[in-house]
């Protein structure tokens, strides 16, 4: 980490070699070094609007930030040493570079340039040493004179070396290696931080013992023995105040007795010592100052935390030390994400009513001063908020983050709201009452795939653990004193038994009724939620998870509305669900797996359909597929309610459908079964993939429009199901909903990814839906807001086709006309590879299809047309992480995880990029460096204060002669070709960049020339009461003055 204490800039290096840069909330900026080495260390040119960075492949490489888009303008590659440490003084060009072999060389950060200035450890050390001391660790000049340089090597040896007359002036030697120095502000002492968790306390001008010796986390003997040895300190730093104690901050130092506690950081002031516990390792800490000289009191007042997954700022002012509440989401949760979906236009009361249920989850405690890394400025079209975006990301500890951000800022995301969703069952309080998830061998709250409705505010997701959970938005908290669940018995599409008998019917209709008024209506047992699990029997009616049997007390916000669980099946746990979708306007959810699909009207709680993939198709369809790994016959399938609760169980895999096919190529995709199920079976079962909600045409010969449900599968097959739904009111909660299957719509090759649905104009028509309005209000509340949404044209006139279907697969995307079903349009997709994502988005006033491939290809195809508009090879597919949680947005915008908690945000629109310069935000603003502290009277009498040092007389080539070539190679950067493509780019940054250097320029001559009067005026005044005392004293002898 580094930190621009007049700029207030923060930068941090990753160990893939990106560079992360933060000011105020808004202002954040990403760079990446073209060979991936990781950081190791970052220097600012404190105000000067640059950075140096040292990476592990021992280069350093210079950045410019008085840029919007940071470039490097100069590299340097050293060839036979390793580059170890690095240190820059304060308004100095010169850069000291420390390696692995122990010798120091000089940088000159203007021009990149080695000086032929070296210090050679042979020459540091003591002559009588017969060992190597080791790389160097640290370097930092003394605070009171630039012209002594301290040296700190591995094995303990410290060293205060003359630049001017080249030698070592003092040696310091300590028994324990050195892990870090830090100076006191007066150049007369300095701390080390040594492996063996002690402090050692130097004065500069007695090298022959340490002034203290302390061990902050060590027991000390009564004995007045050595404390016994602690963890090593790995870094140090030492900050003075003009009004108090110092402070004195540091990482490690803990007892070797600790086992399992976790990373501290250690602040002692005074006589008090605060230990802060991290959540996570720390990497590095940087203790924030008001000054940027070092030969001032210091007064900090924060430390900058860089923990492995987050970044914590503590308030050094206030007691207790909170922390600062963090504006960057650098970590989205705690726990890796498993699901991510990003959604753009969203109804402009949906970000403010996210924000405030949002706001009242906040944790107390915060410090309560402004975030201090406030520099940097927004971009130019900031005011101008062109749209609201949303993604949603699931964790696998089962919490769901709401984050939104704003196209100025590039990738700026803001935490809104936060919903776990593990309350909604019973925690296993120790071992013996582990879940039954056999199915999984993760978390079991674990979150797979998601559905929602940002009009209707809606949301369904599903978990590994076979489970469905169904979520209405209020702004009401409320009691539920039970949870209404609903089980259901998936079962084997190959089984004989669960086949119905066709009758020369092409589409059999199953409807449904609703909740059983009484408990004789079913086959309730005593316990609904145990079934048959004894020692000598296999599992059988048996959920995954137990759903909480106490009140649950829920927050405004997401609301649990129905909980659906899929149960055992004759010592079988249920399949993953694999597809996902809820409907608002038809109050249904549908879900489906390898064994096929279910549909549950949520509003009156009941199991509307529970289908085997191949009773999908009719029974003259061609593209039928018959069962090839036939099972023995089970109970039928079916849903079971229960009089005193409700039961739902379902497992979920992923919603994205390419997951079936690389189940035989790669073993992440795929979650622990039970042994019985072979991979043959496996890849025999048709799974289903994906499921669209429209209002169609369900068959050829229809003329009205309809509500329907596209579903497809793995094996390529789209089927149309009609749903019938009841009058509006009240007779939608008591009259059954009747759901009839109609056949094949299309087939293609691959598994079916996405489906769509255009006007006879080419326009998209989305899925039905009804306006949000809260439950727990009252009924003309409820009235007033729930309008269902007006469908699409209600007729087609015979022998014209008014509607087209998009689909596409892994492989190809086709364009069907309805009613007549004929296709239209195809494209094949890819040959060599398959596609891994795609969505139906708009872009630039139109429709397409946007795919992402395995190969890293990025696709984009007209619509209805199907002509291929954009093919840009983005990124490869190195990690499974990525095709998991990659997923397309309006706008020309994608998103995707990088890592396990972090969100990487992209855009293939040319118009965001052509607005790009004016849509960021910039790091540097023209800011005065503050004055030099004052040396005083006294000081500046006597010589007491700092002493500088013309660093050009000593490192300068005339002085020091050329460096050997065969060091290190200079590469020059792209740097200034970059900030002359952003110089060039857009007429309103040409002017506005025109103006305000006119208006710079007119300042400093302004200035100059006031300056320029003052000098005259005070010259005049100067000569007037020189001639005025001469003439006092003209005429008069000396015995009279």
């Amino acid at each position: 980490m580094a930190f621009d204490p007049v700029q207030k800039i923060l930068a941090i290096g990753t160990q893939t070699g990106a560079l992360r840069l933060f000011g105020r909330a808004g202002v954040e900026c990403y760079c990446q070094h073209e060979s991936g080495a990781a950081v190791i260390q970052l220097q600012f040119l404190i105000n000067e609007g640059a950075l140096v960075s040292a990476l592990a492949d021992d280069s350093i490489h210079l950045w410019n930030l008085r840029q919007k888009i940071p470039a490097i303008l100069h590299s340097l590659k050293f060839n036979r040493e390793r580059i170890t440490y690095c240190h820059l003084p304060f308004q100095s060009k010169w850069l000291y570079i420390g390696t692995e072999r122990g010798n120091i060389h000089i940088v000159n950060v203007e021009s990149f340039t080695l000086s032929g200035y070296v210090i050679m450890w042979n020459k540091a050390i003591e002559l009588s040493t017969k060992t190597h001391p080791g790389p160097v660790v640290h370097i930092s000049d003394n605070p009171m004179d630039e012209g002594k340089l301290l040296i700190g090597f591995e094995c303990g040896v410290v060293v205060l070396w003359d630049l001017k007359s080249k030698k070592a002036d003092y040696r310091y030697n300590y028994d324990e290696a050195i892990h870090s120095v830090a100076w006191h502000h007066e150049g007369k002492q300095f701390v080390c931080s040594h492996s063996d968790g002690t402090l050692t306390t130097w004065n500069v001008r007695a090298p022959a013992k340490p002034g203290q010796i302390i061990t902050p986390h060590g027991k000390q003997p009564k004995d007045g023995k050595k404390p016994e040895p602690c963890k090593p300190i790995l870094k140090v730093e030492y900050k003075t105040t003009r009004a108090g104690d110092p402070f004195m901050v540091l990482s490690g130092g803990l007892s070797y007795d600790t086992v399992g506690r976790r990373a501290c950081l250690t602040v002692m002031h005074g006589k008090s010592t605060a230990v802060l516990e991290m959540d996570y390792a720390i990497v590095d800490f940087l203790t924030l100052c008001e000054t940027p000289y070092p030969n001032d009191f210091q007064e900090p007042y924060a430390v900058v935390v860089l923990l492995e997954k987050d970044l914590v700022v503590i308030d050094l002012g206030q007691i207790g030390y909170p922390i600062f509440e963090n504006p960057y989401p650098l970590t989205i949760h705690e726990s890796p994400v498993t699901c991510c979906e990003y959604f753009a236009d969203c109804p402009d009361d949906l970000i403010p009513a996210l924000y405030s249920v949002g706001s009242r989850q906040k944790r107390q405690g915060y410090s309560k001063k402004e975030w201090p890394i406030s520099g940097g400025n927004w971009g130019q079209v900031m005011k101008c908020l062109i749209h609201a975006q949303l993604s949603i990301t699931w964790t696998v500890f089962s919490a769901m983050i709401l984050t939104f951000s704003f196209p100025p800022l590039k990738v700026m995301l803001q935490v809104l709201y936060k919903l776990k969703t593990a309350k909604v069952f019973e925690r296993a309080r120790g071992k013996e009452e582990k879940p039954s998830t056999d199915i999984v061998e993760e978390d079991p709250f674990a979150i797979q795939t998601l559905s929602w409705c940002p009009e209707s505010r809606m949301l369904c997701v599903a978990g590994v653990s076979a489970h469905v959970i169904v979520y209405r938005f209020s702004k009401q908290e409320i009691t539920t004193e039970d949870v209404q669940l609903l089980e259901v018995r998936m079962q084997c599409e190959f089984s004989d038994v669960d086949s119905p008998d066709p009758g020369g019917e092409q589409t059999p209709t199953l409807p449904t009724s609703g909740a059983p008024s009484s408990p004789q209506e079913t086959e309730p047992p005593t316990q609904p939620s145990t079934g048959s699990n004894s020692t000598d029997g296999p599992r059988d009616n048996i959920p995954c998870l137990q759903v909480r049997s106490s009140p649950l007390k829920q927050s405004p916000g997401y609301q649990v509305e129905l909980v659906i669980q899929l149960v055992w099946v004759s010592g079988e746990p249920p399949q993953q669900i694999t597809s996902l979708a809820i409907n608002s306007s038809y109050g249904l959810v549908v879900f489906g797996n390898s064994n096929g699909l279910a549909v549950v009207d949520y509003l009156q709680k009941t199991l509307l359909l529970n289908m085997g993939t191949s009773e999908l198709y009719s029974p003259s369809d061609h593209h039928q597929r018959q069962p090839r790994s036939p099972r023995k016959a089970r109970q039928p399938s079916g849903g079971k309610l229960h009089s005193n609760k409700l039961h739902f169980c379902l497992i979920f895999l992923s919603s994205l459908s390419f997951i079936p096919l690389l189940n035989a190529k790669d073993n992440s995709f795929t979650r622990s079964r039970s042994s019985s199920v072979t991979s043959i079976e496996r890849e025999s079962r048709e799974a289903i993939s994906s499921f669209h909600f429209c209002e169609s045409f369900p068959r050829k010969t229809d003329s009205l429009v309809s509500p329907c449900l596209l579903v497809g599968t793995t094996q390529g097959s789209v089927m149309m199901v009609a749903v019938g739904l009841p009058p509006a009111g009240d007779q939608r909660l008591q009259q059954p909903v009747g759901i009839s299957s109609c056949g094949t719509l299309v087939r293609l090759k691959g598994g079916i990814l996405t489906m769509a649905l255009l006007d006879s104009t080419g326009a998209l028509l989305p899925p039905s839906y009804e306006s949000w309005y809260d439950p727990n209000a009252s009924d003309e509340e409820k009235e007033k807001s729930r309008r269902r949404r007006p469908a699409s044209l209600p007729s087609s006139q015979e022998g014209q086709d008014s509607q087209f279907a998009v689909v596409c697969s892994e492989k190809q995307a086709k364009v069907v006309a309805l009613p007549s079903q004929t296709r239209i349009y195809k494209h094949n997709i890819t040959e060599t590879s398959f596609v891994l994502r795609a969505d139906v988005v708009q872009m630039a006033g139109a429709n397409c299809i946007a795919c992402f491939c395995a190969n890293g290809h990025i696709m984009t195809l007209s619509l209805p047309s199907l002509r291929p508009l954009l093919d840009v090879n983005y990124l490869p597919l190195t990690d499974m992480r990525i095709a998991r949680t990659f997923c397309f947005s309006n706008l020309g915008q994608a998103l995707y995880l990088t890592s396990p908690t972090e969100i990487q945000r992209i855009t293939y629109s040319q118009e965001t990029c052509d607005n790009l310069q004016e849509m960021l935000s910039e790091l540097f603003t023209p800011v005065e460096t503050p004055e030099a502290p004052n040396r005083g009277f006294f000081k500046g009498l006597f010589g007491g204060g700092a002493q500088s040092l013309d660093r050009e007389d000593l490192f300068g080539e005339t002085a020091a002669g050329k460096a050997s070539r065969s060091l290190a190679q200079h590469i020059p950067g792209p740097g200034s070709m970059e900030g002359m493509k952003g110089a060039a780019s857009g007429v309103v940054g040409d002017l506005a960049r025109a103006r305000i250097a006119l208006d710079e320029r007119g300042q400093k001559l302004g200035e100059l020339e006031e300056r320029t009067a003052a000098m005259m005026a005070s010259a005049e005044s100067f000569s007037k009461h020189a001639h005025d005392m001469m003439l006092k004293y003209k005429d008069k002898k000396w015995y009279q003055l």
